[in-house]
C-alpha cells in the first residue's frame, strides 16, 4: 500500500464545514471573496499526520447512526445537489440505468432524480438509521429501494448487477477511518465488481487527481477515467474572470498519464469538487489497451 495517503487533517476540515447543516447549504461560514489562484499538489496536507485529531469519525458507522437520529426530521446532500449535477448525470447515465447510489444517508438526490425520470435506484448505507428513516419516507416512491450495507462488502449483490453506481462522499469518509487505503481498495474493488461492462462508476469528490488517482487507476477494475471539475455550490466568480464565458461542466479536463492536472492549470475556484467518470471497459476495449485508458487526451 506505500504511496496510498490517508486524509484525515483535510477530510475533517471539508466534511465539519457541512457538519449538521441543511439540505442546499454546502458550506458553513460567511462566504469569502473568491480568488483565482493556480493548482498546487495537496500532497503534502493529505498525509497522514499522527498527531491529529478528528473531530468527527467519519468512518464509524457509530458517528452515522448518532448524527442520524439527531437529524431526523432533516435531509441534507453532500457537496452537491442534483440540479447542479443533471448536465453530466443525464450524459452518461440513461434513465432505464439500474443505479446504485452508495452512501445514500438522508439525502434527497434519489429522490429528484426518480423525479427527472430515473426508473431504478437502489440505495445502500452503512447507517441502518438513515436506512430505515429513508424507506419510510419514499415508501410510496416504487423506483428506490433502500438496504442497509456497507460498502467494503456489497457481496448481497451479484456480479455485473447494475450499470451505473454513483459515490457522493463516501470514498471521502473511508479516507479518514482507520486502515483508509485498505477501505478504498474494498470498496473500490466491490464497485468495479457490481459494474456491468460499459458501466460507470461516478465519484465526487473534494479530492484531485493527485490523491485520488492512486486508488482509482488499479489497472485490475479496467476503467476509464475522465474527470470534470464544478465550483462548490454559491461560488462567485472574480471580477477579473466574470467577463470571460464560464466553463461548461460537461467539458473534460484534460490529466497526464499519472493522473496529474497541467502544471499550469487554473483553479478559478480553489474549493471546487472534482468529478470521476470510471467507465469499466468491455472484452473489445480491453482488448485495445494493455491498460487503464484516461480520458480525455493525455496532455
Amino acid at each position: 500500500m506505500a504511496g496510498y495517503l490517508f486524509e484525515p487533517t483535510r477530510i475533517a476540515s471539508n466534511l465539519a464545514q457541512t457538519h449538521h447543516k441543511r439540505s442546499g447549504q454546502v458550506r458553513s461560514g460567511q462566504a469569502q471573496k473568491p480568488k483565482k489562484q493556480r493548482h498546487s499538489s495537496t500532497k503534502k496536507e493529505m498525509q497522514r499526520d499522527a498527531s491529529s485529531n478528528n473531530t468527527y469519525n467519519y468512518g464509524d458507522v457509530v458517528y452515522w447512526d448518532a448524527r442520524y437520529l439527531q437529524e431526523s426530521a432533516s435531509t441534507f446532500d453532500w457537496y452537491q445537489r442534483y440540479s447542479a449535477l443533471r448536465p453530466l448525470i443525464r450524459h452518461h447515465v440513461p434513465t432505464s440505468s439500474r443505479l446504485l447510489m452508495v452512501g445514500c444517508g438522508n439525502a434527497v438526490m434519489s429522490e429528484d432524480m426518480v423525479k427527472d425520470g430515473y426508473e431504478d435506484i437502489v440505495n445502500i448505507d452503512i447507517s441502518s438509521v438513515a436506512i430505515n428513516m429513508m424507506k419510510k419516507k419514499h415508501a410510496h416512491i416504487s423506483q428506490l429501494q433502500y438496504m442497509q450495507m456497507d460498502v467494503r462488502d456489497m457481496s448481497f449483490f451479484p456480479d455485473e448487477s447494475f450499470d451505473n453506481v454513483m459515490d457522493k462522499g463516501t470514498l471521502d469518509s473511508l479516507m479518514c477511518g482507520t486502515s483508509a487505503p485498505l477501505s478504498a481498495a474494498q470498496m473500490l474493488g466491490e464497485v468495479s465488481r457490481l459494474l456491468k461492462p460499459g458501466g460507470t462508476y461516478i465519484l465526487i469528490t473534494y479530492g484531485d487527481p493527485s490523491v485520488r488517482f492512486p486508488h482509482l487507476s488499479r489497472a485490475s477494475y479496467c476503467w476509464q477515467i475522465t474527470l470534470y471539475i464544478i465550483p462548490r455550490p454559491g461560488f462567485e466568480r472574480s471580477a477579473s474572470t466574470s467577463s470571460s464565458p464560464a466553463k461548461s461542466l460537461l467539458e473534460p479536463v484534460p490529466i497526464s498519464e499519472n493522473g496529474l492536472l497541467p502544471a499550469d492549470f487554473v483553479l478559478e475556484d480553489p474549493d471546487s469538487h472534482f468529478i470521476y467518470v470510471c467507465k469499466k471497459m468491455d472484452e473489445a476495449e480491453l482488448a485495445c489497451s494493455t491498460s487503464h485508458l484516461l480520458m480525455p487526451t493525455v496532455v
